[in-house]
């Protein structure tokens, strides 16, 4: 873990990401990079597009960010971190993937405060989209935490052998934290399977793994998402993590996408997977 994305918006949600940043970029002594997006319309931006008197106005919201930074960057919390400002113009979510990928970053944190409803529906938020379209491990904070540690961290999956990536992905991620790995199969009504079976579904999808350390658990609920939650609080779990598909357009408008429920559902850390 040497880079650490955290996009801001200067709101309390970006700074709770910001101190969980700050807490694991101190144990593994990483870099963070804080990024603000301006995605102002293009004729502000481009001489070309729009007139060379809007220029000025770009200007003065990109000052305006490098101002908010030179005060975020005072905090206590980020006293002796490396800490790498930076302002682009761009779509939010397309700016950050792009960002984290062009500066090698290892992990993306981010702030929620989740959506419901129809800006669920139709809108959705900037963190739901960088989840879905971000190639390296995006981390979802929704609370401030005085300490980011994880002792039981939840891997929800369905056996698809696609999956095997995502567990590579998290056993490595629990090896850094000295996480204990639980590995949940929810069974729901709509695609019952027998615990029986369930279990050895789950052998099956370990097999020539040798992870005999992960703990398995199927447990039955009305939904996946559901399941998810439940079994979290019932093991008073530190972070929950799942696979995105990254479905985009209709695909994604009818088939929904657990991780993103997630993500505007679950009050613990969400931490999510490109398959």
């Amino acid at each position: 873990m040497q880079k650490i994305l955290v996009p801001t918006d200067f709101s309390k949600e970006a700074e709770n990401a910001l101190k969980t940043a700050a807490i694991i970029a101190k144990k593994f002594d990483a870099e963070i990079y804080l990024l603000h997006m301006l995605d102002l319309p293009l004729n502000l931006i481009d001489p070309v597009q729009g007139n060379s008197q809007n220029v000025p106005e770009a200007l003065y919201f990109m000052k305006l960010a490098h101002m908010h930074f030179s005060k975020i960057k005072e905090s206590d919390y980020l006293k002796d971190l490396s800490v790498t400002e930076a302002v682009q113009f761009n779509h939010a979510f397309k700016g950050i993937t792009e960002f984290a990928k062009n500066n090698n970053c290892d992990l993306i944190i981010m702030g929620s405060h989740g959506s419901s409803g129809f800006q669920e529906m139709f809108a959705g938020s900037n963190t739901e989209k960088v989840v879905r379209q971000s190639e390296i491990p995006v981390l979802v904070i929704k609370e401030e935490a005085k300490d980011f540690k994880i002792e039981k961290f939840i891997l929800a999956t369905d056996t698809e052998i696609d999956n095997k990536k995502t567990l590579l992905k998290a056993i490595e991620f629990s090896k850094l934290f000295e996480a204990e790995l639980h590995l949940l199969f929810v069974n729901t009504p709509n695609n019952f399977t027998t615990t029986k079976q369930a279990y050895a579904d789950l052998e099956e999808f370990l097999q020539e793994m040798n992870l005999n350390s992960i703990k398995k658990h199927i447990y039955n609920d009305i939904s996946v998402e559901k399941g998810i939650l439940n079994f979290s609080e019932k093991i008073k779990a530190d972070l929950i993590g799942i696979s995105t598909h990254g479905r985009k357009g209709l695909a994604h408008f009818f088939n929904g996408s657990i991780s993103e429920d997630l993500v505007n559902h679950a009050r613990r850390p969400v931490i999510t997977f490109k398959i």
